[in-house]
């Protein structure tokens, strides 16, 4: 992490917490941004199939991608909106991110949205594909984009 706070991509490489291109080609698949250590474990319990693991309540968290199926359960329970879905699996040049969104206005399908990087810099336009509410009213939007921009961005801001 930078003086500012920004999660980089070098640290959760270094951490493990990057799914290897082939597996983002297979469909979605979870990247947790969690990497500090921390008394939470929410991601371990909301994971149907245990992808998500943790040595201690302290540590920080470890994916097996294979266990991964995309689902998004740990997405929306995580309190510190640390967690994403990434899918390079559309083709055609596309990719996609789910993230949290706690914000207003909450995106409609098809809507156009500025892409915001890890900086919080514009990155691009993207298009929302699916928005999803939790029962404590987290969304879950996702956002199709480049596929090269799949590793940056983290957030969006709505086109008015």
């Amino acid at each position: 992490m930078n003086d500012a706070g920004i999660v980089r991509i070098e640290d959760l490489r270094r951490l493990k917490l990057i799914p290897p291109h082939s597996r983002m080609k297979a469909g979605p698949v979870v990247v947790v941004e969690c990497i500090e250590e921390i008394p939470c474990d929410v991601c371990v319990a909301a994971c149907p199939t245990r992808a998500i693991v943790k040595k201690d309540i302290n540590s920080i968290p470890s994916v097996d991608f294979d266990k991964c199926t995309g689902c998004g359960s740990c997405l929306l329970a995580c309190p510190g909106l640390a967690i994403f879905l990434v899918d390079l699996s559309i083709g055609s040049g596309k990719g996609r991110v789910t993230m949290p969104y706690e914000l207003l206005p909450i995106p409609s399908k098809d809507d156009k949205v500025v892409l915001l990087n890890r900086k919080g810099e514009p990155a691009g336009e993207g298009r929302i594909v699916k928005v999803v509410r939790s029962a404590d009213k987290t969304y879950a939007v996702t956002v199709e984009m480049e596929d090269s921009k799949v590793r940056d961005v983290r957030a969006f801001r709505v086109i008015v």
